[in-house]
């Protein structure tokens, strides 16, 4: 079931933007009830930065915000990821849903009346939705490259060879295959490989990935698949391989 777990590895991240406490302490209670990890932030002008750095599977976001407005945030978040965003507004009138939709918002929720239970059932709808169109590129680009994940099963394959890989690294490796030839930060990676990755040291990728590459290189001692990006991070190599 996946109401709470996207990628098959981990519990889904859920950030609320909502400057109201009453009901963002509703909101976390029946996110986290339902199995989903939860944070809050009141403040519009904040959302941006805690995206970037944290990662999360999907945004409940207000429309009214201190600091900055719900559709000007998520025309912003449109420019650098295509993470599902969910509106919730006070406003009833079809030319604001219209709004929300064309700033980019995958759904629209409407506080009166307001149902908790709606919420998370349109949170679970969509995340189901991300991770069948998420398997099915995985799918795409398995058949494409070198490498081939099990999801399932948690195996992966080097051309044809059985990888020895520790369930961090098979997630790491898996992350860097869903977007090859795109630089993930440190700090992407981690949001990615541990659900607190507040209690790691970022550096700790560092590891993983000299690990994941001295195991690919068992395979093939030519193999330089994964890229450092000096300053930024690191990304998956695929091309004139195979």
């Amino acid at each position: 079931m996946m109401s709470a777990n996207p990628e098959s590895t981990r519990t889904a991240r859920v950030l609320v933007v909502e400057d109201e406490p009453k009901l963002a302490s509703l909101l976390m209670d029946y996110l986290r009830a339902a199995g989903f990890e939860a944070s809050w932030i009141a403040d519009g002008a904040a959302v941006i930065d805690q995206v970037r750095s944290q990662q999360p599977d999907l945004v409940l976001l207000d429309l009214m915000l201190p600091g900055r407005d719900g559709l000007s945030l998520c025309r912003e978040l449109r420019t650098f990821s295509d993470m599902p965003v969910i509106m919730l507004t006070a406003r009833v009138e079809e030319a604001d849903r219209l709004d929300g939709l064309e700033s980019g918002a995958d759904d629209y929720i409407c506080k009166t009346p307001f149902s908790p239970r709606e919420v998370i059932a349109r949170v679970r709808t969509i995340l189901r939705r991300v991770q069948v169109q998420n398997d099915r590129q995985q799918d795409r680009l398995s058949a494409q490259s070198p490498i081939r994940m099990d999801v399932e099963a948690y195996r992966a394959y080097y051309k044809g060879a059985l990888l020895p890989l520790t369930p961090v690294e098979f997630r790491l490796l898996r992350v860097l295959l869903s977007a090859p030839g795109h630089v993930f930060t440190r700090d992407q990676l981690l949001a990615r490989l541990h659900d607190d990755p507040r209690s790691v040291n970022d550096r700790a990728v560092d590891s993983h990935i000299k690990n994941l590459r001295r195991k690919l290189e068992a395979v093939d001692a030519s193999a330089d698949l994964i890229r450092s990006v000096y300053g930024v991070g690191f990304r998956l190599e695929l091309s004139g391989r195979g």
